[in-house]
């Protein structure tokens, strides 16, 4: 670890040390905040989420530079060291496709290209070879994890778990959704057993498309030194994940996919006299809605906009405990209760009859991919300016596919 992710990392620690001070303070004195100290708390959470985005970017920055250093030294002829002082294979990142690819955004190529996964892809898997700490450093990755990888770090929904599946085309698939479980009780000797079938619907899945366009510089494509293949998977994998991700919150399913709070029922509503505010009992009541198979799935978590967090953060259990408790661990996300909280912008905030906390087993949110993304390069849509245009495009369709709970919201009151 460097030192500057170091320095990072205790600083959000003592910024969460001053929260928890200022929060308890106001808790042993039984009184809400004064003017300055609701300021002080404000940006003492900015400073949190400030924080939280530098250690990222450090992460990010010196494993850039850790992948730039192995570039130069297999060029120069170089052992390239993995963890454990094990030589990496002579192999190209990415393969024969990748290879097109390059000459595809340099002009060398048609038009368009498809970019697929190769062979079967499980989603759930590569989230955790993501991660460096987690085995990503041993994992060559191509072009269409990266960009899947991009697009996965915008939605909370696909980052929770949602099960993803990917088919070559896009015709509408049928997916069972459960509306009903079966029931069993006593039964005398002799008596008939009454039948109990569990009750079953069914999801259309179709493939709505989603287009951004990206625009690049002659010299950037020319200047062989620059990534472009990392820099287009980025700027298109947020773009499509921003489209999408919206979507996958609050979609209605007409014209777009249905949307995880869309489809999830209500859990506990709060009072009526607090403006859809919710409380520490709130957060209790809304954790055992959800029965204990699905919170015992490894894909259960709580998803939040930022200032609802920000609300999260003060409240505490009956021994002075606060429910939140904040990661150490860059990558790791905070808990709730125990369990994963994260963050989307597309989740309503507090207010009268806002859905703005949800909680549940996320893989039951089912996503599904058509066909990979297409990309087409255009040299004349920006002639005047002298950029290239390249266009991409992804079909993709969503639902929630377990309707007997297995995702709950917290709705303030409607009045």
């Amino acid at each position: 670890m460097s030192e500057v992710l170091k320095r990072l990392r205790e600083r959000r620690a003592n910024v969460w040390e001053q929260a928890k001070e200022l929060a308890d303070r106001a808790a042993e004195e039984n009184r809400q905040f004064s003017g300055d100290e609701e300021s002080q708390w404000q940006g003492l959470n900015s400073e949190l989420d400030a924080l939280d985005k530098r250690i990222k970017n450090v992460i990010d920055g010196e494993q850039r530079a850790k992948d730039t250093e192995d570039a130069f030294a297999k060029l120069e002829g170089k052992p390239q060291e993995q963890r454990g002082g094990r030589r990496e294979r002579e192999q190209p990142v990415g393969g024969q496709q990748e290879s097109e690819l390059r000459r595809f955004l340099r002009g060398d190529g048609p038009r368009f290209f498809d970019v697929v996964p190769d062979g079967p892809v499980n989603f759930r898997a590569f989230l955790n070879t993501g991660t460096a700490a987690e085995g990503g450093n041993t994992v060559p990755t191509s072009f269409y994890d990266r960009l899947v990888a991009h697009l996965i770090e915008t939605s909370a929904v696909m980052q929770a778990g949602a099960t993803m599946l990917n088919t070559a085309s896009g015709e509408t698939i049928q997916v069972p959704k459960t509306t009903g479980h079966s029931t069993a009780g006593i039964v005398t000797e002799g008596a008939n057993i009454t039948p109990s079938d569990p009750t079953f619907g069914q999801i259309s899945l179709g493939a709505y498309k989603y287009g951004t366009l990206t625009q690049v510089s002659r010299e950037l494509i020319d200047d062989s030194g620059v990534d472009l293949e990392g820099y287009l998977a980025s700027q298109t994998g947020r773009a499509l994940g921003n489209a999408f991700g919206a979507h996958a919150i609050t979609g209605t399913g007409t014209g777009q996919p249905r949307g995880l709070v869309t489809d999830a029922t209500v859990g506990i509503t709060g009072a009526t006299t607090v403006a859809g505010k919710f409380n520490s009992d709130n957060l209790i009541d809304l954790f055992y809605s959800v029965i204990a198979p699905y919170r015992a799935s490894p894909s259960c978590k709580f998803i939040a906009r930022d200032s609802s967090i920000a609300e999260i953060r003060k409240l505490k259990d009956g021994n002075g405990q606060y429910y939140f408790q904040p990661s150490l661990v860059a990558g790791t996300p905070d808990t709730l209760i125990g369990k994963p909280i994260l963050t989307d912008p597309n989740v309503a905030e507090v207010a009268v009859g806002g859905k703005s906390l949800v909680f549940g087993d996320m893989s039951q949110y089912f996503v599904r991919l058509a066909g990979g993304v297409r990309f087409e390069r255009s040299d004349d849509y920006a002639f005047n300016t002298d950029l290239v245009t390249f266009r991409a495009l992804l079909r993709a369709d969503a639902a929630l596919v377990d309707l007997t709970g297995a995702v709950k919201v917290f709705q303030g009151a409607a009045t």
